[in-house]
């Protein structure tokens, strides 16, 4: 079966996980990924653990299943050559070195795209390419410098999100990105450059947060379950822990008020449509808390669910997992005998569905057939 991006050769010089994990997500849809990796130690998350699989890193795993790595000193005249020769080669070139370094080792845009007229180039910065063009990016730091930080968790300490997200949603859009591109090339045959970055990436993903700054002029806080246009959007603890429970119209608020046996809560005014509840949230926070304290979290959400409700227990990784298998969503692949198990791939396409996943590559597991590849004409 024919994948959608079967024959599509992409050079993966980036390194850590925006980069990464775009090119693992085009050799997933099928493209064949070489991975460009400094010689004796790599990718620099494959020293970033524990955990530790038993050749790298869960870390470095997670984001360079299905490629090919080749170890390449590009500040060798020679290894160069042969990267200079893997862009030519390339359709897509993903990168995300420091502005400036690509450059001085003729693998900049500009060089590339003079030898491959047709190659779309992504580079991947934190900053971008104008004022923030000599700024290292981490996802921590922008986190931190951009808001997220300011309204995730406890109001009285600014919190990292408990994932890179930052740079998996960068990684999403130079993915968009790139398809783009090669889709604009079927119609004009020439490629471009794509341009994403950390900061621009998380801005456009605050959503409802950056909107409603932009309306007022002020900027949101932390409020941390609670949801700043919406109640009850919240967790709210129950006789054991905690519920999460999504009233997202009033409809939805009415049945809750029905299986807590509070239905006149539904007809009170403070309580009887979603701007009236926001604004008199702590009052409604209290009366739905009472009653849930007299029952375990479980039952709740049984009975929650069975009304419609949007509801359900505040659970961990592992209980994620669980339920997605009870769903019939076959969260993990297998990627060999010798590899843990790895997400699927959240993308399900019914003509041509994703089927091909290979172990992450050993540093430079396939240094002598790329090699052999690059100087010995056409053709892998």
């Amino acid at each position: 079966m024919t994948a959608p991006l079967d024959g599509v050769v992409v050079a993966d010089l980036s390194r850590v996980l925006a980069g990464p994990l775009a090119a693992s997500m085009l050799a997933d849809l099928g493209a064949t990924v070489v991975k460009v990796e400094r010689p004796g130690t790599g990718d620099d998350t494959r020293q970033w653990g524990p955990p530790w699989t038993e050749t790298s890193s869960s870390y470095f795993e997670c984001a360079n299943r299905s490629k090919q790595s080749v170890e390449l000193d590009l500040d060798d005249p020679d290894d160069r050559s042969l990267a200079v020769e893997l862009t030519r080669r390339a359709d897509v070139v993903i990168e995300n070195y420091r502005s400036g370094a690509l450059d001085r080792r003729d693998l900049g845009y500009e060089q590339v795209a003079a030898r491959n007229p047709g190659v779309v180039y992504a580079s991947i910065s934190g900053f971008g390419s104008a004022g923030g063009r000599d700024l290292p990016g981490y996802d921590f730091l922008v986190q931190a410098v951009g808001g997220l930080m300011s309204v995730t968790g406890d109001p009285a300490e600014p919190t990292k999100v408990g994932v890179a997200l930052v740079d998996v949603l960068t990684a999403k859009d130079a993915t968009i990105g790139i398809l783009a591109a090669l889709r604009e090339r079927e119609a004009s045959g020439r490629g471009q450059r794509v341009e994403v970055n950390l900061l621009s990436s998380l801005l456009g993903s605050l959503a409802n947060q950056a909107s409603g700054f932009l309306t007022t002029g002020r900027a949101p806080a932390a409020m941390a379950n609670q949801h700043p246009s919406i109640a009850p959007y919240e967790t709210l603890s129950a006789a054991d822990g905690l519920v999460a429970v999504c009233c997202g119209n009033d409809g939805q608020f009415r049945r809750l008020a029905q299986v807590l046996e509070l239905p006149r809560l539904a007809d009170d005014p403070r309580f009887a449509t979603n701007p009236a509840r926001v604004e008199h949230r702590p009052a409604l926070v209290a009366a739905l808390e009472k009653q849930l304290g007299q029952g375990p979290v479980a039952a709740w959400v049984d009975q929650l669910q069975a009304a419609g409700v949007p509801a359900g227990a505040v659970g961990s990784v592992a209980d994620a997992f669980a339920l997605a298998e009870r769903l019939g969503l076959r969260p993990t692949v297998d990627v060999g005998p010798d590899a843990p198990p790895q997400v699927r791939n959240p993308i399900t396409l019914g003509r041509t569905p994703i089927s091909r996943y290979a172990a992450p590559p050993r540093l430079g597991e396939h240094t002598n057939d790329v090699r052999r590849w690059l100087t010995e004409g056409e053709g892998s």
